[in-house]
């Protein structure tokens, strides 16, 4: 594996707010890389680490101890990590968003892995919906049910907190998303379009986002207007899918079931991504993994590594830079 996936690897494993020379005695002592004759390997650690939070690498959060030294964690190790020693202390940075020389050799559909991989980091399981393959085949169809849908379980603890929980109301044990995916939006004729286009096919779900891999600057204005008008949040996607971000988050709603059970009617996979969701959540302890399993098998694809997606993005023509 290379550095970087060690490091992501030793955070993995130590599960706790840790510093770099911690991390870089673990991938020794588990061999995870060879630093051969370096003479500073924790200096190197110590500067990938950095560049996680100067890129906007999602996966990893730091935060700043007594004497202005850093200290980093997993961010999906987060929920067991002390919430009270993590509050306010978080520092994040943001880049500014650059350009992509437009390339039009990859498909709008390439991108679905790189958002299905930022989206499971976030603890969201993903499935693209394909309109073509819905009853009643016509244009109208895209403006029926969204690219892709998501959904989020609430991850409690204790036992007793979740069955508490599911006693009282069951649909707050979970949160499902819409996701319209484009690959540009460059003008304002192209935001309104996929904008309102978002709004009609994810009416039905607690979130709606609109999903971009390239936005351009002088649309930021007219997206916050959008965001605050009708609540659709809006994500822009990074070839380094970790590196995505939410540049304006997508306000809560009710489910609308009646939308829903058209929407089953019409698209078997849609029906099926809401029966394995269901078998998940009423499933008994002792078959909890396994049906858990079950969904992220039925569920889009996504990356385990940053080779992976290096060697994606290059097969199909995705920048990078």
């Amino acid at each position: 594996m290379t550095l970087k996936e060690a490091i992501l690897k030793s955070l993995e494993d130590i599960n706790d707010i840790t510093n770099y020379l911690t991390v870089c005695n673990h991938i020794v002592e588990k061999n995870y890389y060879d630093f051969g004759s370096a003479k500073t390997p924790a200096s190197t650690v110590s500067a990938l680490l950095g560049d996680f939070i100067r890129n906007g690498d999602t996966r990893v959060k730091r935060i700043k101890q007594d004497g202005g030294t850093y200290s980093y964690y997993l961010t999906k190790n987060e929920q067991n990590i002390a919430i009270d020693v993590l509050s306010g202390s978080t520092t994040t940075t943001t880049t500014p968003s650059k350009k992509f020389e437009k390339i039009k050799s990859y498909n709008e559909r390439d991108l679905h892995k790189l958002l299905s991989s930022y989206l499971k980091n976030t603890g969201i399981y993903s499935k693209t919906i394909f309109h073509e393959q819905s009853n009643g085949k016509d244009n109208n169809q895209i403006w029926t049910h969204p690219d892709m849908v998501g959904i989020k379980f609430l991850n409690l603890q204790t036992k007793a907190s979740q069955n508490f929980l599911k006693s009282i109301n069951r649909v707050d044990t979970f949160k499902l998303s819409s996701y319209e995916l484009k690959k540009e939006i460059n003008n304002d004729s192209d935001l309104k379009k996929a904008f309102f286009q978002a709004v009609s096919n994810s009416s039905w779900a607690n979130f709606g986002y609109l999903v971009a891999f390239e936005f351009s600057d002088s649309l930021l204005e007219e997206m916050e207007r959008l965001n605050q008008s009708f609540g659709i949040g809006i994500i822009e996607l990074k070839a380094n899918p970790y590196q995505s971000k939410v540049l304006f988050p997508a306000k809560i709603r009710s489910l609308d079931f009646k939308t829903i059970d058209k929407l089953c009617k019409i698209n078997k996979e849609f029906e099926k991504f809401i029966e394995q969701t269901e078998k998940l959540m009423t499933a008994e302890d002792r078959y909890y993994k396994s049906t858990e399993k079950e969904l992220d098998e039925f569920c889009d694809e996504y990356f385990t590594n940053d080779s992976e997606i290096d060697i994606y993005c290059k097969e199909n023509h995705i920048p990078t830079e």
